[in-house]
């Protein structure tokens, strides 16, 4: 690109070209590696992973007493259980579960006889009251994806799941070159033709602003040579550097010269007022800016320049709003006691702000990390309906929760990859997804809160996937069956697979412990149609109720050796190191509803479905097929 003194180009124009020939030259983020409780306000450079499960043993949830669930069968008011000291052990909040134990009764339910015994007036499920393996966080799964800030309670969560140091986006250095003859350093006591050097002051509060680390360097009287081995230096020591003044035509403006020596000059002279006599230059790939003297020109160059190449470097975001409205998707009752803090995610769909509650429990750490906002329930308030406007304070930008894909439905690690691709694709674009179990999609989609569902719901009448569904849920049409993934359905078990596990008839024999998914989900759809293929009784099957929100939170369960097999996909199998028994293999698709499809948001998002990366990472993953991912299927 040729270059003219003082020209007159567009700003807009100018500021594309230029970061675009800045990109082509390999101006990029660089990362480094830091301890973990040194992250607060960096932005992650690559996705974090648990490398162990949080909690990483089964804890007691409550003041009580720990005990085999099955001792208490049977209580009741008028017929109580009595257990005898030895069939019970003392526990607090806290504790361990002993290994022979599987439930905790709380202690206000406890009653204790003189000789050591208690009398227990209701039965214990199994698994009641205690926290379990890979509750808030399981070993594997994604905490943080690439290129997001990390706050204070993302810390916990990255500690919580066994990550002690992680890479961040390295922040770049911002050389500052206050150049004139006349200025001088900040006094209280001026002379007559001082000019106090502010500039770099401004300029620097900016870049740390910004996410920066600011480099000013000493005041350069206006002698070429001096100016020139300044900004030589300069260039060797930063990532970028601003030349503040003699950007001008003046009679001793050296500026453009001396840039053009070390760096090529792109353009000299912006269309904007004030901030004409602007330089953009480029050393290699570090950009080098010719700033006007004036400081309301300067701010307002660094402002329309700078910053959008430190929102490269850095990965930063603008200004978060304080609050906004919001259309709550999902009931929240509190009790009238107390003013109560509930954590939501939150996404834009079809121009509504949707704000859906994320877990309320104390111990779950990761619910506050997700969190995009948060809804304040008064004190002496029941809670709010379905649909009610709401008041979110916001812990995210606005524009970030516009521009994220709100995908609400069936669990699977892939949508974490597929939102970190979407994120790397394009940094202004986000997702959200709420795990609630295909059927749960599908409501949403119904009453337009979700740009999409993850669905694998089986047609028992023709074996096929999802189709039929959409022809029940959706009569009047109005949403696309977008391909996604064939995956592998089996039976995971613990490693060298102790029970000799061959196929679903082993589950029924013995003793085994089962742990099963949630109603509604996809999962358990096909595990209820295999057992009633079968004609197996559930109600034999110890653990058939307990259940887990995701692939991944039953294989920790299996993994840490509270239950001995469950029903998944094999890339959680892979992911704990567990034993696999193939049963089946399933389609997994998106439905994506017609008032989402056309977005610029969705479009990215199908892009990266149909991208080699994509493949790539999921065939690594293991336990995948894809033949066409993106492809519409089908149109209602």
């Amino acid at each position: 690109m040729s270059f003219n003194y003082l020209t007159n180009i567009p700003l807009e124009q100018a500021r594309e070209e230029y970061i675009s020939l800045l990109h082509s030259m390999g101006m990029a983020s660089e990362c480094e590696e830091i301890p973990v409780q040194n992250t607060c306000g960096r932005i992650t450079f690559a996705p974090v992973y648990a490398k162990i499960c949080s909690p990483h043993y089964h804890a007691s949830a409550m003041d009580g007493i720990a005990l085999k669930a099955k001792l208490t069968f049977g209580a009741s008011e008028t017929t109580p259980v009595v257990l005898k000291s030895g069939e019970f052990i003392q526990v607090d909040t806290g504790d361990p579960i002993p290994e022979e134990c599987d439930a905790v009764i709380m202690i206000e339910d406890v009653i204790y006889d003189s000789d050591g015994s208690v009398r227990l007036f209701s039965a214990a499920a199994p698994w009641q009251h205690i926290r379990q393996i890979g509750e808030d966080i399981c070993a594997g799964e994604m905490i943080l994806p690439a290129g997001v800030k990390i706050t204070p309670s993302a810390i916990g969560a990255m500690i919580a799941g066994g990550c002690l140091k992680i890479k961040v986006i390295k922040k770049p250095v911002i050389g500052i070159i206050p150049t004139g003859d006349e200025l001088v350093p900040p006094t209280d006591e001026p002379k007559p033709g001082d000019i106090l050097e502010f500039n770099s002051s401004i300029f620097s509060a900016m870049v740390e602003k910004w996410g920066g680390i600011a480099k000013a360097y000493p005041i350069v009287p206006d002698k070429p040579e001096l100016l020139r081995s300044t900004l030589r230096q300069a260039v060797a020591e930063c990532d970028a550097v601003l030349l503040n003044a003699g950007s001008s035509a003046g009679r001793d403006d050296y500026s453009v010269s001396i840039i053009g020596e070390v760096a090529e000059v792109i353009y000299h002279g912006i269309a904007i007022k004030p901030g004409k006599p602007a330089i953009l230059a480029a050393a290699g790939r570090k950009p080098v800016l010719g700033v006007p003297g004036y400081p309301v020109s300067g701010i307002i160059v660094i402002e329309e320049f700078l910053k959008p190449i430190l929102e490269i470097l850095c990965g930063t975001q603008t200004d978060i709003p304080e609050f906004a409205e919001a259309t709550l998707s999902r009931p929240v009752i509190s009790g009238l006691k107390y003013k109560e803090f509930v954590r939501v995610r939150m996404g834009t769909v079809n121009g509504r702000l949707v704000a859906s509650p994320l877990n309320r429990g104390a111990g779950v750490v990761s619910s506050f990390m997700k969190a995009d906002g948060i809804l304040e329930v008064p004190q002496g308030t029941e809670g709010f309906e379905a649909g009610e406007t709401v008041t979110i304070k916001l812990l995210r930008p606005l524009k970030e929760l516009e521009n994220s894909v709100v995908v609400i439905g069936s669990h699977d690690p892939l949508l974490d990859e597929l939102g970190n691709m979407l994120h790397s694709t394009d940094c202004k674009l986000y997702m959200s997804s709420s795990h609630v179990g295909s059927m749960g999609g599908i409501m949403a989609l119904r009453r337009g809160e979700a740009h999409a569902a993850g669905c694998h719901l089986l047609d028992e009448s023709d074996g096929r996937y999802n189709s039929s569904y959409l022809r029940r849920y959706f009569p009047n049409g109005g949403v696309r069956l977008v391909e996604c993934v064939g995956r592998t359905q089996g039976i995971m078990v613990q490693k060298g697979n102790p029970l000799n596990i061959r196929g679903m008839d082993d589950l029924f024999k013995g003793d085994l412990r089962y742990v099963n998914r949630q109603k509604g989900s996809g999962t358990r759809v096909l595990f209820d149609y295999l057992c009633k293929k079968s004609s197996y009784d559930v109600s034999k099957l110890y653990g058939y109720d307990r259940e887990e929100l995701t692939h991944t939170s039953v294989a920790a369960q299996i993994a840490a050796g509270s239950a001995d097999a469950g029903l998944g996909i094999y890339s959680a199998a892979q992911m704990y190191g567990l034993d696999f028994v193939p049963v089946c293999t399933e389609q997994y698709d998106l439905i994506i509803p017609d008032y989402a499809w056309e977005t610029e948001s969705v479009q990215k998002l199908i892009e990266v479905l149909k991208s080699d990366a994509f493949k790539a990472r999921l065939t690594e993953m293991g336990g995948y097929t894809l033949e066409n991912p993106g492809k519409v299927k089908e149109k209602y």
